[in-house]
């Protein structure tokens, strides 16, 4: 019955949220429209924070990341209020990696991360390699070293998916990435499966990650919604 309950809380949330994005499409869709984030023929747009110059490259309209060393690369402008949507697929069993958004886009002190919203991509034998099938699942978003945001579905300071949805080795899935006024909600093969909100950060870089495994990346592209009120310390730091 608890369970029951908190899905409900979550049901309702997600439908007030999504009601208000698609008003704000309906009272502005002449000037609302998807670009592309990735061109599918070179890495114009993105920039290598502290990888390697062997770390990412583009084959058949796909990114291909190895994965070594760990680190990111960042969009080369920020991002406030969108909608996002990627498809990945991970190369190995266990594979670990995430999009980050509304991020520093640069990396934490004595880190090789960044500070972010992460919306994570595992491969599902990661839960079973790292005894982790009780409480781990695909899909989390969390904020990252010293952010702050309220989970939806909490496990600490995580938000947990719901619904197991993510396909496995070498299986393409889809994220849609919805992130507006400091709340995000994440739809995974066609389902809103999770959330969180009043994030310390509502403006930032997004930045691909690389976390020890080949993972490719395709289809990525946004929507740029309204702006909010926002502060000066809920954006990230430019980088020149």
């Amino acid at each position: 019955m608890k369970f029951v309950l908190n899905v409900s809380k979550y049901s309702l949330v997600l439908f007030l949220f999504t009601s208000i994005t698609l008003e704000l499409l309906a009272q502005q869709n002449s000037n609302l429209a998807f670009r592309p984030l990735f061109n599918g023929k070179d890495l114009t747009g993105w920039v290598d924070v502290n990888t390697s110059p062997e770390t990412w490259s583009v084959k058949d309209e796909m990114i291909i990341c190895t994965g070594n060393p760990i680190g990111v690369m960042r969009s080369d402008r920020q991002y406030e209020n969108f909608i996002m949507e990627i498809e990945w697929r991970h190369m190995e069993a266990g594979g670990n990696s995430g999009v980050f958004i509304w991020s520093e886009g640069t990396p934490f002190p004595e880190k090789r991360l960044t500070k972010a919203i992460e919306v994570q991509m595992l491969e599902l034998d990661w839960a079973i390699q790292n005894n982790r099938t009780d409480d781990y699942v695909h899909g989390e978003l969390f904020p990252t070293m010293d952010l702050t945001a309220i989970p939806d579905n909490p496990r600490g300071k995580r938000s947990k998916s719901i619904e197991k949805r993510c396909k496995g080795k070498g299986e393409w899935n889809k994220y849609i990435v919805v992130a507006v006024d400091g709340t995000v909600k994440l739809s995974v093969n066609g389902k809103f499966v999770n959330g969180l909100r009043d994030s310390g950060r509502k403006k930032g870089y997004i930045c691909l990650e690389a976390e020890g495994a080949e993972i490719h990346f395709r289809n990525i592209r946004i929507m740029e919604l309204p702006s909010g009120v926002i502060s000066a310390e809920q954006i990230a730091p430019l980088i020149n």
